[in-house]
């Protein structure tokens, strides 16, 4: 497919993005061949999943010690519970929605947040795009919020984008569905936990990360909300600049997840976890 009829894969050409996808496929080759991966790789997958979710509720506003994350089991006694709640959920729900997403990722979307919502779903605002004047709760996100009619037609574009495939590597389109799904904000609630789950379909579904060891929201709560709204904003602008920007951000969240993940692979290897 040529990259005027395969727009994801176009952005392959701007400045630094093909160092950033050169740079995490090695540093995921990397943990896939520590030593523990081939014994223990289950064990990986599970702490991968409990450490991405506390990071992707973290940039939601609940920055939990990964122990209260380990240790808890009431998530609906208050906000931030209800946020860590979510972003556990939606870590466990995704595995199962893999051969899903090629197909139907609008249906994909439309699951992801009614498992966020829970038990605190109200109506039938949950699991469809907001209508119009329908309100959004999503913290730290200031960004102008697209109208529903406009949040209809990129959400079909996006949809066609993965349904058709095409050539570009899975950080590029990963990348891509985390920050349009940011900036629409489809859905009134827990969007970015959607997003950030949407990142994580991907990576796994793409075959990068097959075995789901590499939690790039890690690596986004690692680098900061501050630095994760700029790079967001980068995003929004459309320009070479902000989008090259944007991908390099998500490419070092990645690397962080991995960096993570090795060293949970350290400590088994180890005995001391």
């Amino acid at each position: 497919m040529s990259s005027a009829s395969d727009p994801l894969a176009a952005l392959g050409s701007l400045p630094g993005v093909a160092e950033s996808v050169d740079s995490v496929r090695k540093a995921v080759d990397r943990v896939y061949g520590h030593r523990v991966m081939r014994r223990r790789s289950g064990e990986i997958t599970s702490e991968a999943a409990l450490r991405g979710a506390r990071g992707s509720a973290a940039l939601s506003g609940a920055d939990w010690a990964l122990e209260e994350v380990r240790r808890r089991t009431d998530f609906g006694a208050e906000e931030q519970a209800r946020t860590v709640g979510a972003a556990l959920r939606l870590t466990a729900e995704a595995g199962q929605l893999l051969s899903i997403w090629r197909q139907s990722p609008l249906r994909v979307l439309a699951r992801l947040h009614l498992v966020a919502s829970g038990s605190t779903a109200e109506g039938d605002v949950v699991g469809r795009p907001r209508l119009a004047g329908e309100p959004v709760d999503e913290p730290f996100v200031t960004a102008p919020l697209p109208g529903a009619d406009e949040v209809a037609g990129r959400l079909d574009g996006l949809s066609r984008l993965i349904i058709a495939g095409g050539s570009a590597p899975a950080l590029i389109t990963s990348a891509v569905v985390h920050g349009e799904l940011l900036a629409l904000r489809p859905f009134g609630s827990y969007n970015g936990l959607v997003a950030r789950a949407a990142e994580r379909i991907v990576l796994i579904n793409s075959g990068l990360d097959p075995k789901a060891i590499c939690p790039a929201e890690v690596g986004h709560a690692e680098q900061g909300r501050e630095a994760y709204l700029a790079a967001f904003e980068g995003y929004l602008s459309g320009t070479a600049e902000g989008m090259a920007a944007w991908i390099a951000h998500c490419g070092r969240a990645i690397e962080l997840g991995v960096r993570e993940s090795t060293a949970v692979c350290e400590a088994l290897q180890r005995g001391a976890a």
